[in-house]
């Protein structure tokens, strides 16, 4: 008979199950007294560690296959974590069916490409936040952004390309959404697609102008946008001169702000800042969008399955997708895009040939320049970077348009020989788009410089004026895109110039990390 205790749990454990107690082992020695004895040992041995059989030629050391099996489960872990995260994102997105009834759609080409939309969204925002960021009015059924973005193939890159949302468009043959209508192919603005056949008739209609096929339609409005620049904690925006908008509220200062959420959305939608209207507040937007990869990526989210979780799912809540981009695709796409950073992303606008088109029954439009879309569209189904290497260039003042965007004529106004040509090569050398052939004007007796240009174009020609120092300004009204330099007798060098954003190129394109804060 066992001998009964019943005062403790422990003696209750031992009358069940009797196991021997093993005597107490010795403290353990030290590390480095213990490698010295082991090493006698060896010696002792010949070599080999007491108690080790030999290895056979054809036998590998076990800390080997240790080391490869505690990696692959290591591997496999992460990527069942990934894995889960992104499948229980999928179960939150909204699901649309933008590729509805589409045919004859331009051919694929290399890599991927998304038609990212921003609509407006403001019903579901509370009264204090519609009052707070001045989002008061009803809610319009339209996009106030459209983007498209290409994913490289070996996504190593994303290029994207902000489209105006009063670009001309000519509108498909289709059936409005709303009053069942059917109308025939007529010219609208770009964001009246979604208001008469939200995602597919949008679809369709930028497919029409690119020629690039959509392979993935995502859209998010002001709710998931503003939560999820909160849940990150803010973005760094950074800006030289001060940014004011008295229809958003907007009002920074030259200088680093980190906008939250509300903050972000009034500087992403203000358009009232200075002349450029909706081209600058497309510039702003592509600006955040750095900013926010930045953020994403110097933050970790993407390395943190918990983070990652609570950004991703935030931003999902409120998106509506096609439901060909679920969790493979995700999960792919999330893996392959784990080194990207702001120098990984590029942001342009589609080239404007003609400002102010005007459209019976429609009113003013952006007309797009057919050659240089077509060009700028070309690279994205080359799978081609938009940007090209940044250059080095000496001091420089700072001009708000890029004179690669530039185009220039230049005459000579005087009897100087050659004088045309030094002003049209020194205007190349800073940058500028001439054309080549220098020619003689109408005058031979001009004084001082003379630039002519067109008032919608006001913004490049003073990037150009900041080229001739003490030249003469004088607007054209229905000149076009075209400035036309006349060279005076005043004429003496032309002074670098460079745009605020560090290389813009004839597309406009800029690298994140050339507009992110430093």
């Amino acid at each position: 008979m066992g001998i009964r205790c019943t005062r403790s749990p422990s003696c209750a454990l031992a009358e069940v199950s009797p196991v021997p107690v093993p005597p107490r082992q010795p403290a353990p020695r030290p590390r480095e007294s213990r490698r010295r004895e082991q090493l006698a040992r060896e010696r002792r041995s010949g070599g080999r560690r007491s108690g080790d059989r030999r290895r056979r030629p054809d036998e590998r050391p076990r800390w080997g296959m240790r080391a490869a099996t505690t990696l692959s489960v290591l591997v496999l872990a992460a990527g069942g974590i990934g894995h889960a995260v992104v499948t229980s994102m999928n179960t939150q997105i909204s699901r649309v069916d933008p590729f509805k009834d589409m045919k004859n759609r331009p051919e694929a080409g290399h890599g991927m490409n998304f038609l990212l939309v921003g609509t407006d969204g403001r019903d579901k925002i509370t009264a204090e936040e519609k009052q707070k960021y001045r989002l008061g009015g009803a809610p319009c059924h339209c996009t106030d952004t459209v983007m498209v973005v290409h994913v490289s193939e070996d996504r190593n890159r994303a290029s994207v390309v902000s489209l105006p949302r009063d670009s001309y468009a000519e509108m498909p043959e289709h059936t409005d959404e709303t009053t069942g209508d059917h109308h025939k192919s007529h010219p609208v603005k770009l964001n009246a697609a979604y208001a008469e056949g939200g995602p597919a008739l949008t679809t369709r209609t930028v497919e029409h102008m690119t020629g690039v096929k959509i392979d993935h339609y995502l859209e998010v409005d002001f709710t998931s946008f503003m939560k999820t620049v909160d849940v990150l904690g803010g973005v760094d925006i950074c800006t030289t001169s001060p940014l004011k908008d008295s229809y958003t509220g907007l009002d920074l200062a030259p200088g680093t702000h980190r906008l939250g959420g509300g903050e972000a959305l009034q500087y992403v939608r203000s358009r009232h800042i200075d002349g450029a209207s909706d081209l600058g507040r497309m510039q702003r937007q592509q600006r955040f969008l750095a900013a926010f990869i930045a953020k994403v990526t110097d933050s970790g989210a993407l390395l943190n399955p918990v983070k990652f979780r609570e950004v991703a799912g935030t931003l999902l809540g409120s998106v509506r997708a096609d439901s060909g981009f679920g969790t493979p695709e995700m999960f792919a796409l999330a893996q392959a895009m784990r080194g990207f950073t702001p120098a990984s992303s590029e942001f342009t606008s589609v080239p404007i040939g003609r400002m102010s088109f005007p459209v019976k029954g429609i009113g003013s439009t952006l007309k797009w320049d057919e050659a240089k879309a077509k060009k700028l569209f070309q690279a994205l189904r080359d799978d081609r970077p938009l940007s090209v290497p940044r250059p080095k260039k000496p001091r420089a003042t700072t001009v708000d348009v890029s004179p690669e965007q530039v185009r220039v004529q230049v005459d000579n106004g005087t009897r100087i020989a050659g004088l045309a040509g030094r002003v049209e090569t020194g205007l190349r050398g800073t940058g500028f788009r001439t054309t080549g052939t220098p020619g003689n004007g109408a005058r031979r007796d001009l004084t001082r410089t003379l630039v002519t240009y067109d008032p919608r174009w006001d913004r490049s020609a003073k990037s150009l004026a900041a080229a001739l120092p003490g030249c003469e300004l004088k607007p054209v009204p229905g000149q076009g895109s075209l400035m036309r330099v006349t060279a005076g007798a005043d004429f003496r060098a032309v002074s670098p110039v460079r745009a605020e954003d560090p290389y813009q190129g004839e597309f406009g394109t800029v690298t994140g990390d050339q507009v992110t804060c430093p």
